[in-house]
């Protein structure tokens, strides 16, 4: 049976887990925990553009068969797990990588999940004050390194996982590929989820199911321990509304200065 492939490249700690799981009670969706499939990819394509094997023949030629290539090895990799006819593949790189993915997918379909950033830096500030026993390797008092709150948020939104994201975010919306992806808000999805699911399937041109919201069960399975102190993707079984935290947690001055930081994101997302 023919596959059809979508992806989902959503911000950390913005209910992509969550999307997928709900996503998964479809028995024709298989639907993945982070996915290693664009790492794939990536790591044939070094060899693609630097192997003398390949600049030694036909460029017009090799082109063809490398797009060939990646098409059909992403079709072969899911023949091997599923026989479902939908794939649901998540891995953040793909928005960024929305012109690579089109070079062999006609009209890629993406779906991403954003949330207010205050509440994901206030996430991964919840995340950082578990376990209070547990030595904190990102602080070090001796150079005052990670010392506050504010540190804190300045180191998460200059590298991984947030800042990252957060950046090739801004650069897909920037080179425009924007207009191809679906953007789906954290907050609108749990207050009223059915709405945000029928705007997926309709995006995806695929029929519509009949979702229970009220129980959702884990069936993607992650080794947090893999990701670090922040690779949090356990779900809760129940969607429901989640009130901001991001004040009483990061501090009425630092929720202010990161509005003020990413004023693109609060006006392009309406926040």
């Amino acid at each position: 049976m023919k596959k059809e492939i979508f992806f989902q490249s959503s911000l950390p700690r913005a209910g992509s887990t969550l999307l997928q799981n709900v996503m998964g009670q479809n028995p024709d969706f298989y639907v993945t925990p982070t996915s290693g499939t664009l790492e794939l990819l990536f790591s044939a394509r070094g060899q693609y553009s630097n192997s003398p094997e390949f600049k030694a023949q036909d460029s017009d030629t090799m082109k063809k068969a490398w797009l060939s290539f990646c098409k059909n090895g992403l079709n072969g990799y899911y023949d091997a797990i599923t026989d479902a006819p939908f794939i649901l593949d998540k891995s953040r790189g793909w928005g960024i990588h929305y012109d690579f993915l089109s070079t062999f997918i006609e009209q890629p379909k993406i779906i991403c999940m954003v949330r207010d950033l205050r509440s994901i830096f206030s996430s991964m500030e919840k995340n950082f004050r578990k376990n209070p026993e547990a030595s904190k390797n990102m602080v070090n008092w001796t150079n005052g390194e990670n010392t506050t709150i504010d540190k804190r948020v300045n180191t998460w939104a200059s590298g991984l996982p947030v800042g990252i994201a957060v950046s090739r975010l801004a650069e897909m919306i920037n080179r425009g590929f924007d207009k191809n992806i679906l953007f789906i808000k954290f907050e609108d999805f749990t207050q009223n989820p059915q709405k945000e699911i029928d705007k997926i399937y309709n995006y995806l041109g695929v029929e519509s199911f009949k979702h229970n919201f009220n129980d959702v069960e884990q069936i993607t399975q992650e080794d947090d321990s893999v990701y670090g102190p922040y690779g949090d993707h356990t779900i809760k079984k129940e969607i429901k509304s989640i009130k901001p935290d991001f004040d009483e947690i990061l501090t009425p001055l630092v929720s202010q200065r990161i509005k003020e930081n990413y004023d693109w994101f609060y006006k392009y997302f309406n926040y």
